[in-house]
């Protein structure tokens, strides 16, 4: 009798998965959320053309292979959350390496971070303002009925909130270890300090510039915009740019503080430094990797005027580079960690 309770209230381990009643919900509620875009992109890629007026530049024969591969890689971007959602909360999810599940996260925390932030703030300041019709209104007369853009943003929005609290859930249980403590506790005589130092200072200084470049961008500034970013007045580009340059600032003050956690910066919470980190970094890279390719995509498809100019794309080259800084050295940190974690058992 003793052997049977002690079984049946035993603390579950590390390695077993707590799907309660609220993680099934977040989960329902994240893959619910995808729906409609799967549904959206497969009737695009089936030839129906629901969401597409007559006339509409997505119709141009032309533009038909580029659309399609774009279409085909966004409906996969939206599968994979389905399967991110399940990943983190069924027990296969569990036994997935580490970087295998950190990778996408760290891809959906810069993709749909800046939609869930973004869209609200600029509806607001439509809302209040009463100024502007919105880049979602006006580029649905061109190429999309309007609520194409209402249903799809607001479907990443949710899965964003959806996505991100199981994310928190699941860090928590499976690597919240690594996360406790204070800067102060990260040893001085870390055989990969050297490299960390190194690699921080790298990414601050080279966040310097896209740091730089959205600051200008979002408070007005059009040097090294393209004609048609320069003359958009929709609210929206500046707003992004202005996440961009937090972004920017929060990947280097991230990556400094885990580098250089000594004097008053060793006070600060480790998993402070590394959500700024990550966050940032995140953000910079996924943003600025999407536009890149995008650029691709579209290139001799659409007006000149439109097309990223060089200062842009060095922009966004430059961001890419800070994230993948900062990954490596948070995949250093990391695997010192838990490497000092076993060797303490």
């Amino acid at each position: 009798m003793t052997s049977t309770h002690t079984a049946k209230t035993a603390p579950a381990t590390p390695d077993t998965p707590r799907a309660g009643a609220p993680r099934r919900v977040l989960r329902a509620v994240a893959i619910a959320a995808c729906l409609p875009y799967l549904a959206l992109k497969t009737a695009w890629l089936s030839g129906v053309h629901v969401g597409i007026p007559e006339g509409s530049e997505m119709l141009d024969p032309e533009h038909a292979s580029s659309l399609a591969f774009a279409n085909l890689l966004t409906l996969a971007m939206d599968a994979a959350v389905v399967v991110l959602a399940l990943a983190l909360t069924l027990p296969w999810g569990r036994r997935l390496p580490a970087w295998l599940m950190a990778l996408p996260l760290w891809a959906a925390t810069g993709l749909l971070a800046p939609i869930a932030l973004v869209v609200p703030l600029h509806t607001l300041l439509q809302a209040v303002t009463g100024n502007g019709r919105g880049v979602a209104a006006e580029e649905a007369e061109a190429s999309l009925d309007g609520w194409v853009f209402t249903m799809v943003y607001t479907g990443f929005g949710v899965q964003a909130l959806a996505l991100g609290a199981l994310a928190v859930l699941y860090v928590r249980d499976r690597w919240g270890h690594l996360l406790r403590g204070r800067l102060s506790d990260l040893p001085a005589a870390s055989p990969t300090a050297p490299a960390r130092r190194t690699t921080a200072v790298a990414a601050a200084l080279t966040a310097l510039l896209p740091l730089t470049a959205h600051l200008l961008w979002s408070t007005g500034a059009t040097v090294g915009l393209s004609a048609y970013q320069a003359e958009r007045n929709d609210g929206v580009f500046p707003l992004l740019a202005g996440l961009d340059a937090l972004a920017a600032g929060a990947a280097a003050v991230g990556v400094l503080l885990l580098a250089f956690p000594a004097g008053r910066a060793g006070a600060i919470r480790l998993r402070t430094a590394i959500a700024l980190a990550w966050t940032g970094s995140a953000v910079l890279a996924t943003r600025s990797g999407w536009t890149l390719l995008t650029g691709v995509f579209n290139q001799g498809t659409v007006d000149p005027s439109q097309e990223p100019t060089a200062s842009m794309t060095l922009v966004y080259s430059v961001e890419m580079l800070v994230g993948i800084l900062v990954l490596a050295l948070g995949a250093h940190l990391f695997a010192e960690r838990s490497a000092e974690r076993v060797s303490e058992r």
